[in-house]
This record gives C-alpha cells, sequence and structure tokens, in this order.
C-alpha cells in the first residue's frame, strides 16, 4: 500500500473504533497518509510520529479559512421568532439541531403553525413526491410535515425517509429540517443556517456541554461550497435565559427591584448555559484527539496468522503506539493473558524453530473469512445448529432464534418489548390481587423474549473452551424476527404495536441484518421448507418497506452492478411484491393467521381495524363469530393458535390471474375443523401496497 486516505480522522479519539485510525498508522511504515477532518486540534504529537514512522516530511495545513465564511450569533427571541427571523430574511435552508430524536420530530409538528412555504413551493413538493409510497406510522406524519416545506433527519427513520429529506432539501424545496447529528455525514445537502436548540447533550453516561470539537463539528454544516457564499451559525439562548432577561427588562434599571427577582435556573437534570458559555465554545480550537488503543482476541490471532516473529511484531504494536506508558502496560498483560488462554486452548501452538515464513507461532484451526469483522460468533452459531430438533415444529424458528442471539441488540425495540411485558404483568397481577410490593418484587424476573436462552448460553460456554476469542462478543439470546413471525404482523403493524414508530430505521435494519446473517450462515444441509420460506419472507418484508438496504448490499455482492445502481430517485420502488410467489404466500398465510390470532383474543376493534373496508367491522365479527363460541366454549383456548393451528394443512390457497382465494381453517379444541375464514386476496392492490391486499367474504361452518 503505496498511500492511505483517511477522511473524519478526528474518529481516532472514538472509544469503540479510534484503534481502526490508529492501527495502520502504527503498520504501514512505507505508506503516505493524508489524515482530514475539519476539527483536529493540535496535532503536534501526530506529526512528529508520522515523520519518525515513514521517515517523510510531514506537512500540516492549518488554514482555518473556509471557501464559505460563517456568522455566529446568539439569540433572545423564542424559537417559533427566530425560525421566522431567519426565513424572511432568506437564510433557508435552516437545520435545527436536536439532541434527541423525540425532540426533533416534536419541534417539527410544533413548526406547522409556521407558513413556511408559499402555495406554488408546495405544489412543486406534491410533483416531486409523486408516487412515493409513505407507510403507515411515521410515514403519515412524514407527509404532513414535507408537504408544509418542514423536513426530519434522524437515524431512527427509514432510510428512504431519510433519502426522500435529502433529495427535497437539494431540490431547495424544503425550508426547515429538525433533526439530529446524522445529518450532513457524508451527505452533500445545501444548508444555509444551523439552529442549535442547546449547547448540552446526553452523553449516554451523563449531560454534559458540547466539546468544542462537536460544536464546529455541527457548524460546520452551515454554507456548504458550491451552494452558499457565506452560512450562519444560531445558538438559541435557553428558555430561562430568556425569562430571566425579559423579567429584568420590565423592572428597568432600579437596583432594588432587580435584587427582589427570583431568577429561574435551568431544568432539573439539564446543564445551564449562557452567552459565555457560546462565545467561548465559537473561540475554542477543537480539543486535542486522545488515543482509543484496544487489545482483542481478535488482534492477538491476526498478528500470529502473519508472517514472521509474533512475538517482535506483536511486542512492536503494543510497546510502540499512541498509548501512554501505564496504558501499554495493561495492553501487554491483556494480550498476554490472551496468548496463554489461545495456547491452553490449542488454538495456537508454539514452534521449536521458525516455518518457512518466519511464524514462531502458528494458528490451529482455521478462521472464518474476514473474521472478526462480519458476525463474529457465526461460527458458534453454525455449530448449534444441530443441537436443534430437526423433526420439532419450532425447527425453523429456533434457527432463526440462534441466529438472533448472535446479532447486535436493538435497543430501543428490546425496551418497547420489556415495556410490554411488563405492563401485560401488572395489569395480569392487578386482576389477580396482588400487592404493589410484591408486584414490583415480581417484575424485576419480567424480561423481554428470549427463545432458547438456556440452550445458547450453554453452548456459548463450550464453545468458549476451545475458541477463547468469542469472549470478545456476547451471546444476546433475543426475539424480533421470530416475534414478528409468530404473531403474523406485517412491518407496520409491529412497528404500531410496541409504539416504534420513531425507531422505524432501527427495526428495519435490524430485520436486514437477520436476513443477511440467515443467507449467509445456514448452509443448505441445515434448511427445509419451511426455513426457507421464513427466509424469503423477512427479505421481502425488508425489500418491501424500503428496498434500498438491500439494493445496495445485493450491488456490493456483485461489484458490476454497482456502477450501474444509481441511488437517491424518489421514484426507486421495489418489485411487485407478488413476484415473490413463495414469499407472497408466506405473507398470505401470515395475513390469514392474524386475524386467527385476533378472534381466539376476541379483539374485535383491532379486527374491525383490519377488515372494515371489506364490510367485515367489529360487530360482524363478533356476531360471525358467536355460534363458534357457543359451540366450542367462550375460552381463551376455543381458537387453537400454536404451531399445528398454523399448519400448511389448516390453509388452502387456489390461484388465479387477479386474484387468489384462501380459506384458513380454525382449529377447534374437538377437532372438528369445519369453521374457516374464507378471503381473496387483490394481487394489483398488493403489489400497489407492498403487503398482501385481504378481502375477507365470510367467517362461518363449511
Amino acid at each position: 500500500i503505496g498511500v492511505v486516505i483517511m477522511d473524519e480522522f478526528h474518529f481516532y479519539a472514538e472509544p469503540d473504533r479510534g484503534w481502526a485510525w490508529q492501527v495502520p498508522l502504527l503498520e504501514l511504515n512505507r505508506a503516505q497518509f493524508l489524515l482530514m477532518s475539519a476539527t483536529l486540534g493540535d496535532v503536534t504529537l501526530l506529526e512528529r510520529d508520522l515523520a519518525r514512522r515513514t521517515g517523510r516530511a510531514t506537512a500540516v495545513v492549518t488554514s482555518v479559512e473556509r471557501p464559505v465564511p460563517l456568522r455566529f450569533e446568539w439569540v433572545m427571541t423564542p424559537m417559533h421568532e427566530t425560525i421566522a427571523d431567519l426565513l424572511s430574511t432568506n437564510q433557508s435552508p435552516v437545520y435545527v439541531v436536536h439532541f434527541t430524536q423525540a425532540s426533533a420530530v416534536e419541534r417539527a409538528q410544533a413548526l406547522m403553525s409556521v407558513n413556511v412555504c408559499r402555495r406554488a413551493e408546495k405544489d412543486a413538493i406534491a410533483e416531486m413526491i409523486g408516487g412515493f409510497r409513505f407507510t403507515a406510522g411515521f410515514g403519515k406524519t412524514l407527509t404532513r410535515l414535507v408537504r408544509h416545506g418542514i423536513g426530519v433527519h434522524h437515524a431512527g427513520m427509514l432510510p428512504k425517509y431519510r433519502r426522500l429529506v435529502e433529495l427535497l432539501t437539494q431540490a431547495g424545496l424544503l425550508k426547515v429540517i429538525c433533526g439530529t447529528d446524522t445529518l450532513g455525514v457524508g451527505i452533500n445537502v445545501p444548508i444555509r443556517t444551523v439552529l442549535f436548540t442547546g449547547l448540552s447533550k446526553y452523553d449516554g453516561t451523563r449531560t454534559r456541554l458540547l466539546k468544542a470539537r462537536e460544536f464546529h463539528q455541527i457548524a460546520g454544516r452551515a454554507g456548504r461550497a458550491g451552494f452558499d457564499v457565506a452560512g450562519t451559525v444560531v445558538v438559541q439562548a435557553p428558555d430561562h435565559v430568556i425569562d430571566n432577561a425579559r423579567t429584568l427588562a420590565k423592572v428597568g434599571d432600579d437596583p432594588k427591584k432587580r435584587r427582589k427577582i427570583v431568577r429561574k435556573k435551568p431544568p432539573e437534570g439539564t446543564v445551564g448555559y449562557g452567552e459565555a458559555t457560546f462565545a467561548r465554545l465559537v473561540a475554542a480550537e477543537p480539543e486535542q484527539l486522545t488515543s482509543s488503543f484496544a487489545v482483542t482476541h481478535s488482534m492477538v490471532l491476526n498478528v500470529i496468522g502473519r508472517p514472521g516473529d509474533a512475538f517482535a511484531n506483536g511486542r512492536k504494536l503494543l510497546t510502540d503506539n499512541h498509548e501512554s506508558r501505564p496504558a501499554q502496560r495493561r495492553h501487554i498483560r491483556r494480550a498476554i493473558a490472551i496468548y496463554r488462554a489461545l495456547l491452553a486452548a490449542g488454538v495456537v501452538e508454539r514452534l521449536d524453530t521458525p516455518d518457512a515464513e518466519g511464524r514462531t507461532v502458528r494458528l490451529m484451526v482455521d478462521l472464518q473469512r474476514d473474521f472478526a469483522l462480519n458476525q463474529p460468533l457465526s461460527p458458534l452459531a453454525y455449530a448449534s445448529f444441530e443441537l436443534l430438533d430437526r423433526d420439532a415444529p419450532t425447527y425453523a424458528l429456533d434457527v432463526v432464534s440462534v441466529i438472533e442471539a448472535t446479532l447486535d441488540n436493538p435497543r430501543q425495540v428490546l425496551s418497547a418489548q420489556l415495556n410490554k411485558a411488563r405492563g401485560e404483568a401488572v395489569a395480569g397481577m392487578k386482576a389477580e390481587g396482588i400487592e404493589y410490593e410484591e408486584r414490583m418484587v415480581l417484575l424485576e424476573d419480567i424480561t423481554y423474549p428470549k427463545p432458547l436462552v438456556e440452550l445458547l448460553e450453554a453452548a456459548y460456554e463450550m464453545y468458549r473452551r476451545g475458541h477463547p476469542w468469542v469472549g470478545d462478543y456476547a451471546i444476546e439470546p433475543k426475539s424480533v424476527v421470530r416475534d414478528m413471525f409468530e404473531r403474523a404482523m406485517s412491518f407496520t403493524e409491529y412497528v404500531g404495536y410496541y409504539s416504534l414508530a420513531r425507531s422505524e430505521g432501527v427495526v428495519l435494519r435490524y430485520l436486514a441484518d437477520a436476513y443477511r446473517a440467515l443467507r449467509q450462515t445456514v448452509p443448505e444441509e441445515a434448511r427445509d421448507e419451511a426455513l426457507g420460506e421464513l427466509i424469503d419472507w423477512l427479505g421481502e418484508v425488508v425489500r418491501q418497506t424500503d428496498s434500498s438496504l438491500l439494493e445496495e448490499w445485493e450491488a456490493l455482492r456483485s461489484p458490476a452492478e454497482v456502477a450501474a445502481h444509481v441511488p437517491g430517485r424518489l421514484d426507486d420502488a421495489p418489485p411487485p411484491v407478488t413476484a415473490n410467489a413463495r414469499a407472497f404466500r408466506v405473507l398470505v398465510r401470515n395475513a390469514l393467521f392474524r386475524r386467527v390470532e385476533l378472534a381466539a383474543l376476541r379483539r374485535w376493534d383491532l379486527l374491525g381495524e383490519l377488515d372494515a373496508e371489506a364490510g367485515w367491522d367489529g360487530d360482524a365479527w363478533r356476531a360471525a363469530l358467536t355460534p363458534y363460541f357457543a359451540e366450542y366454549g367462550d375460552n381463551l383456548v376455543a381458537i387453537g393458535t400454536g404451531p399445528a393451528a398454523r399448519g400448511p394443512s389448516m390453509i388452502t390457497i387456489t390461484e388465479e390471474p387477479e386474484r387468489w382465494l384462501v380459506r384458513q381453517v380454525l382449529d377447534d379444541p374437538d377437532g372438528d375443523r369445519d369453521w374457516a375464514i374464507t378471503a381473496e386476496v387483490d394481487l394489483n392492490a398488493s403489489d400497489e401496497e407492498g403487503a398482501a391486499v385481504v378481502w375477507v367474504t365470510d367467517v362461518a361452518p363449511a
């Protein structure tokens, strides 16, 4: 490697990934480096270190002159007035910076009372949006906002929604964008003004003031070259500061009256700031970058796997890095402990004499391709498939649970599942008359779903004995894909059930990761028909919700297609949902079984929401099934919802050119199997909707 270009080099100081920016500097001594960032700060130590390692003169470009100059302003007007002033003085698009996703959406909705766009501009927005598919949930909110000239942008949104906001902004049609700091990372969006709603944030541990680097990174999005000749950065004073200033203005200069005023304080749990904080951040240089080196099993294995003396290579890496001497000693002790564990497990062995490539230690196992870079627990998942019962009716879902346990936790989804489970548990305990104190104790044992937790934890411990490097990664049993499938829910229904509208993007990325892991990790010999259908179903759910995630992955798997792939068009649409007949059959089966589950729970209200348009409101469903419950018992087991109830023998699908005719049999306790839900599936409407469009025609015995 002759030249290494590292953009966004300020990530060197990130605790979780800073090592990835540092290791190339340590190891590629013959390369020429170009390290870039607008917020590097003092790089004297890096300059000297690079010159020493590469033997090249190191040039530092320290010019702070921006091609588009920035003007900084502290304002004491309420937020609505501030935004109105910016719009009236032609300083849009305005990016309103928030530090939580919820506050960004709330601000955007509050701005609906402001006349942001003219009628002609709203017409242009509607024309550009065209037939763009907005789903239920957050899609309904976003379509109202963007048609009013207001955008929302944060990491919890579906990628297609973020892309929509970016394209409308590039076209000059959105005047205000409320978002978090996801906007601007690798995206060329013309933001003329950045408006800070605050100068403090919660960093996952505590609420603190912004660092100079963070402030300048966000402020630097104002005034983009090629779009503007100048940019504006506005910082909004806190509400309590504005209120105090107004109160003081009312009493004038009378010192007695001013002393009697009780000044408002920052809200509890927040960090106060004022104009002095603003001035300090504007003038401050970014903080000096600090080293974030780390030693893992995979790093030790990669050093051992390279040609040459592993001990000499490891010693150089551990003692000639950018860490302090005490930190280096900690890393050395950890590396020695990892090496001894690998040696004891038989993963590596010491050689009496160096091999042909100079190795003094060699690996005794084959590591998977892209080891520790892509699903490091995949080999554990592969080994765990043999522990499952192939004949069990839940086999396909058990395979899914194994894969899900190796994926990163979607924190927002698991939190919503936990809240839902605890809410249902509290309701049940209240109905049983359990006292408050006992309820609180019992709630500690309630968690989100963790299928196969005992089997997977035992498999993990056994696997770790022979593969110590997996100790760097935790097995995390959970149920998102499985939960969604067992509940027979669509993506929109699942998001609505757990109130995850603001985190749709998190849900979709997790589903896409699960689909890729299932495709890549489960060997053909471990697949059966049910599992194949489930994988196809999951892929189609992701594709119909937002095809961009899978299109990018599939394009990267086929490099020849990358050049032809043109992302970012508003008319991008997934293929017809009926084109994948295998996956569509699963969607149809799930849609019918969803009605079975709701009927078993007597949720006439939800059944009415699904089928009122077809003439089957809640009252119609209740009336149709009253004779059934009179015959088989009015209890929660009168309609079966287990694996047998959703088996292929319980549903009949007759395919016709423009519709499918479906008959879903109800699993009654006597085994009569004479009652059924009959329905038609409109194929054209399904393609337009991206989901199975079902019209119930009858609920009755044969």
